[in-house]
């Protein structure tokens, strides 16, 4: 564990080496995980907004045709909360009030009479065999974890403290609806205080995210590997993107043909061995076409390879 938040602490000082960034890098970057971020926090729930859908609905404000409004409502509501967290790192302290209207700007639209509220209802956790705070006790746990917040942010490693943060607010789960994002935007928060890069959980590691999840009732060292790991490869990505390409006309950021999306797949195939296109495209919720594209030039750069019959072979990665 000591080992990855090494790894972390050097790719952190890799980063701020490169600042200060300028204006408009800076900008296209926190749009860029807007985007991502929210896409990403959202489809773990089960929104069914791509990626390229989510940019579309909170950067232009339009809907999608035969997609659930609240699915709009949330890719809508999480780009709001994510613009707070910029306000929040730089207050000296965490206050309940800015939980509260996270949630409220997040949940406003899909549902104004519990937004920005706590429960005062029992819930459940679909999957799990652990039960969450009674609503009678959120107010004093989420005191609790507001006091816990402002005494440890100084006194713990910032990426082993951005995973307690997610796994102490999670549990308590104060809110009817939206926990697991309120988590997320939490935990992001904690990172971006202590000076680090937002972490993105991609759909592909759905479930080792909630397994690791449900094994921190007892012994949380999983999942704050898990969460390290996010870290890591994020910190990763945005090396590469800053060191070698930076960002295009556009406004997107690339770094020379190789993307975000270019690492999850190549972490998709690491991860499942053996998917074929139309598979891969669906796990990442991108077009068909995108993904032979990406495939293709990873094939011909001999980062994967492709092994079986047409019909029924798949993705691997090239052993060197």
């Amino acid at each position: 564990m000591e080992s990855k938040y090494k790894i972390a602490e050097i790719n952190n000082r890799k980063l701020l080496a490169l600042r200060p960034l300028a204006p408009e890098t800076l900008k296209s970057l926190r749009d860029y995980y807007r985007v991502g971020l929210t896409f990403s926090s959202n489809a773990l729930e089960g929104n069914s907004l791509t990626e390229s859908e989510t940019k579309v609905v909170i950067e232009d404000g339009l809907t999608i045709e035969g997609k659930p409004l609240r699915d709009v409502y949330e890719a809508v509501g999480h780009a709001r909360a994510y613009d707070y967290l910029y306000q929040l790192a730089t207050h000296k302290t965490l206050e309940e009030q800015d939980i509260l209207e996270l949630h409220r700007l997040f949940y406003q639209q899909i549902d104004a009479e519990h937004a920005g509220k706590y429960r005062n209802m029992v819930v459940f956790i679909s999957g799990s065999q652990y039960t969450v705070t009674p609503p009678q006790k959120v107010g004093p746990e989420m005191k609790k974890f507001v006091d816990w917040f402002n005494r440890q942010e100084t006194k713990m490693h910032p990426v082993e403290f951005a995973a307690l943060v997610h796994k102490k607010f999670v549990f308590i789960h104060p809110f009817i609806d939206g926990n697991g994002r309120l988590a997320r935007l939490l935990m992001n928060l904690a990172l971006l205080r202590n000076e680090y890069s937002i972490a993105l959980i991609p759909t592909v590691l759905r479930h080792e995210y909630i397994a690791s999840l449900e094994l921190a009732h007892t012994d949380d060292k999983h999942f704050k590997e898990f969460i390290a790991d996010r870290v890591i490869a994020t910190q990763l990505d945005l090396l590469r993107l800053l060191n070698n390409g930076g960002v295009n006309n556009d406004g997107e950021i690339n770094n020379g043909g190789v993307n975000l999306l270019e690492n999850e797949l190549l972490h998709t195939i690491q991860s499942i061995p053996g998917l074929n296109a139309p598979t891969i495209a669906t796990t990442l919720n991108k077009s068909l076409r995108t993904i032979q594209r990406y495939l293709k030039k990873l094939t011909d750069e001999g980062k994967v390879v492709f092994r079986g019959a047409a019909k029924n072979g798949g993705y691997y990665i090239k052993s060197e």
